[in-house]
């Protein structure tokens, strides 16, 4: 059996991080509260040091080392939040870091990574095998590997986060956490079960990348044989021994939500929360909105944490508007002569909606002889106001065609 964290613990990781992490705030969320029927708050974890809650287990694990570890240096393995957490915190305790990254990790965390000193290896896919080469580069080197989550260092690090939340929105009923590992998730319900019984704790994960469910299912730790989402944060093919029997004896539930539900979350965070958040840290807030979980109010979301790639950030709000049905791809078949463009545009002018692209197609093979092909991107109000422009156009005799989202 394996020993769960205690509260002591968590206390006690608190006194290390004193002075080091930042009491990140606690905001109202007026468009969750609206949704949900009661108070609705997030916990701005995306504001802290380094961007993420990371830091503060990376920070506990490393300033617990002896001297001697210290001289060796420790590795990690992380798509980027671990990674800036582990470099920071090793530039604070005085050891150097070396973090081996996905090769297809965003630009902007490899940077920050070695901004913070630490020494950043491109190697694999996934994090999974990132991690592979970190435990290699550990028995070859001697350095101390620095695990992203399981680790009793780490779930007590990360519990910190809870027992803010617990001091900030005393009357909380719910707790809602993106899941990847399982790190903070586990952290959070040691606090909440030990000093609030009556608190719900529930994890969120990607549907193309959820290891948890199969794995509660069978008892014991899965992996996952794909892994598929834009919440890279998360993306996690198989929970930790550690951590698998912290959510199978602690958290009270573990639900899934779809990349669309992701990006609209992320879409209303900026426009209505004024918050940058990353998709990882967003699919607590993706849950609430998509209603992928039944909660009891007042709830807090933690946002885990704000490090988006700003090409990223330009995809997923077009994604999200797409999926609010505000982004409307469409394909219009019409006759090809003389002002049939201008008519076009001239209907889709009156039902007040905004062509942003068109791409005039005339070489499709499939196309008879005198049709021509346009492809539109427009801004609308909404699904109705989609849905009416659609009606509209084929009232007046266009064959308009839905593009499939990427």
């Amino acid at each position: 059996m394996t020993e769960l964290v205690s509260l002591d613990e968590v206390r006690a990781a608190r006194k290390l991080l004193a002075g080091v992490t930042r009491t990140t705030p606690l905001e109202p969320s007026r468009p969750l509260t609206a949704a949900l029927g009661g108070p609705a708050w997030l916990k701005c974890e995306n504001l802290q040091r380094a961007g993420s809650y990371k830091v503060r287990g990376a920070y506990v694990r490393i300033s617990r080392l002896s001297e001697q570890e210290r001289a060796r240096g420790v590795v990690a393995a992380s798509a980027g939040n671990h990674a800036q957490g582990v470099a920071l915190a090793a530039g604070l305790v005085g050891t150097r870091a070396t973090v081996f990254m996905p090769v297809n990790a965003t630009l902007p965390k490899v940077a920050a990574t070695k901004r913070y000193g630490a020494q950043v290896e491109l190697v694999g896919a996934t994090v999974d095998e990132s991690l592979v080469a970190a435990e290699t580069f550990a028995e070859r080197t001697g350095a101390v590997l620095i695990h992203p989550f399981d680790h009793p260092d780490v779930i007590a690090g990360q519990g910190t986060v809870a027992l803010e939340i617990l001091e900030q929105c005393p009357e909380v009923r719910t707790i809602v956490t993106g899941v990847g590992g399982g790190g903070l998730v586990s952290g959070l319900a040691v606090v909440a079960k030990a000093l609030r019984p009556d608190v719900r704790v529930i994890g969120v994960q990607a549907a193309d990348a959820a290891a948890f469910p199969p794995s509660l299912l069978a008892g014991e730790p899965v992996r996952l044989p794909t892994l598929s989402t834009i919440a890279d944060g998360i993306a996690v093919g198989r929970p930790g021994e550690v951590t698998f029997a912290h959510v199978r004896k602690l958290v009270d539930e573990i639900v899934t939500v779809s990349e669309e539900d992701i990006s609209r979350a992320l879409l209303m965070l900026l426009e209505r929360g004024k918050q940058v958040v990353e998709p990882a840290g967003a699919v607590g807030v993706a849950a609430l909105l998509a209603g992928a979980v039944e909660v009891t109010t007042p709830v807090v979301a933690v946002l885990s944490g704000g490090n988006i790639d700003p090409l990223l950030m330009m995809r997923v709000i077009e994604h999200g508007l797409a999926a609010a049905g505000r982004y409307l791809r469409i394909t219009v078949r019409c006759s090809d002569q003389p002002g049939q463009l201008a008519t076009l545009l001239r209907e889709i002018a009156e039902q007040r909606a905004n062509v942003v692209d068109v791409e005039h197609q005339r070489a499709n093979p499939h196309l008879r002889l005198g049709e021509v092909e346009v492809a539109l991107s427009v801004e609308t109000r909404g699904v109705e106001h989609s849905d009416k422009l659609i009606g509209a156009l084929r009232a007046s005799g266009y064959q308009v065609m839905i593009a499939p989202e990427a």
